[in-house]
């Protein structure tokens, strides 16, 4: 899957391991098995609106505050 960190984010959600607005802190403890390099960029870099037109996959609600955007993407 092209999107793995994104893919244990959405699973964490539907499963309610990870609650929503959830920050990189929640990602770092949620026992995600994502580095936690990953965890501290992952969310910024995809959030909707950003600079380098990464694929857009979260919704900045607060600062260091974040949702998945809805409907999930590549068919989770």
């Amino acid at each position: 899957m092209r999107h793995r960190t994104y893919a244990a984010i959405v699973k964490a959600v539907k499963a309610g391991t990870i609650k929503e607005p959830f920050t990189v802190k929640d990602l770092r403890n949620g026992g995600l098995g994502i580095p936690d390099g990953t965890c501290g960029t992952f969310p910024h870099k995809h959030a909707l609106g950003n600079p380098d037109s990464q694929s857009e996959l979260f919704e900045r609600v607060a600062p260091g505050k974040f949702r998945c955007v809805r409907p999930f993407r590549y068919g989770l």
